[in-house]
C-alpha cells in the first residue's frame, strides 16, 4: 500500500527559511517511505499584510518553486509533493492581487497540476476578507492520477462547500486534499468536523495539511493536521502548535469495499431536488 505524509509547519514571511523547512520534511518523509507528501496552504510564506504579500509573491517562483522542483528531481528516492503557494496574477496591470495555488510536483520535478483556490475566506465575524488580496480561481478543480490514487485538489475554505467535494468524487477522486491555514476560532469549531464530513459523504481519503502556531504578531493557525479514511475515521493526527510529520497508508481496496458496502453513488436521486414537485402545504400550519 502506498504511504502518504502530511507536513504540519509554521510558515513565516521568510521564503528561504520556509523552503529549508520543506526540504527537511521531504528528507524525513523519504526515511518513512512516503510516496506523496502534502504541505499546507501558504507554505511559501505567511505575510503580515497585503502589501508584504504582493511583494513576496513576485519572487516565489524563483526563490521557492524552482529550487523545490530542482531538489525533488535530484533525489534518488521517488517522492511527489503537493504544496500551497502564492503566485502573481496573470496580468498585474489589471489585478495586483495574488493567486492562492496548490501545485503538485512529481518526482521528476514537473508540475502536473496547478489548482487556484475557488472560494476566498471572506468572513465578516473574523474581519478577514481574503478576496481583497487574493484573486479567486475561475476553473473547476480536475482530479488527476498519482501514485496513491486519483487526487482531487481543493484549498482551505473550499472545504465548507460540499458540492465541490461531491464534484471531485463524481470525476473519479479517491483522495481529496485540503491544505489549509485555519484560524484558531474556526479550527476549534469546525476543522475536524468538516474533514470527516467530506470524507464520509464522498467516501474518499481526505488529507488535511494545516499550518500551525504563531506566524507573526497578527496571524496564528490551528494546526491539528490529520488524515481521514473513507469511513470518516481519523487515521493520523498532529498536535496544535508543533511542526510535525504524520503518515498513513492508502488502501484503495478498502475504499472500494466501503463504496460497495454503502453504494451512495448508485442511490443518489438527483444532482439537486429540482425535479420534485413543490409542496402545496404551508409547513407553518403543520402541527
Amino acid at each position: 500500500m502506498p504511504r502518504i505524509g502530511v507536513a504540519q509547519i509554521c510558515s513565516t514571511g521568510n521564503i528561504t527559511q520556509n523552503l529549508k523547512k520543506c526540504i527537511d520534511f521531504i528528507e524525513k518523509a523519504v526515511e518513512k517511505n512516503v510516496r506523496v507528501l502534502f504541505f499546507p496552504e501558504a507554505t511559501d510564506y505567511i505575510a503580515r499584510g497585503s502589501e508584504e504579500s504582493i511583494a513576496l509573491a513576485a519572487s516565489v517562483e524563483k526563490e521557492f518553486v524552482e529550487p523545490l522542483r530542482t531538489y525533488i528531481k535530484s533525489m534518488e528516492a521517488a517522492i511527489d509533493v503537493s504544496v500551497g503557494v502564492h503566485l502573481p496574477t496573470q496580468d498585474l496591470k489589471v489585478d495586483h492581487r495574488v493567486r492562492n495555488c496548490l501545485l503538485y510536483i512529481n518526482n521528476e520535478g514537473k508540475i502536473i497540476s496547478e489548482y487556484q483556490k475557488l472560494h476566498t475566506f471572506d468572513v465578516p465575524f473574523s474581519n478577514l476578507f481574503e478576496s481583497k488580496t487574493v484573486q479567486p480561481g475561475a476553473k473547476e478543480p480536475v482530479p488527476f492520477k498519482t501514485p496513491v490514487g486519483i487526487l482531487g485538489p481543493s484549498i482551505c475554505y473550499d472545504i465548507r462547500f460540499p458540492e465541490q467535494a461531491l464534484h471531485l468524487r463524481s470525476k473519479g477522486a479517491q483522495v481529496i486534499c485540503y491544505p489549509s491555514a485555519f484560524t484558531v476560532k474556526t479550527g476549534e469549531a469546525h476543522w475536524e468536523l468538516l474533514g470527516r464530513c467530506r470524507a464520509t459523504e464522498t467516501q474518499t481519503y481526505v488529507v488535511m495539511p494545516g499550518q500551525c502556531g504563531k506566524h507573526n504578531e497578527k496571524r496564528e493557525s490551528y494546526g491539528h493536521s490529520f488524515i481521514a479514511g473513507p469511513w470518516g475515521n481519523i487515521m493520523a493526527q498532529a498536535s496544535r502548535d508543533t511542526e510535525d510529520l504524520i503518515t498513513a497508508d492508502i488502501d484503495l481496496n478498502e475504499l472500494e469495499k466501503v463504496r460497495k458496502g454503502m453504494p451512495l453513488w448508485d442511490q443518489r436521486l438527483a444532482e439537486t431536488f429540482s425535479d420534485f414537485p413543490s409542496a402545496e402545504v404551508d409547513p407553518l400550519t403543520i402541527a
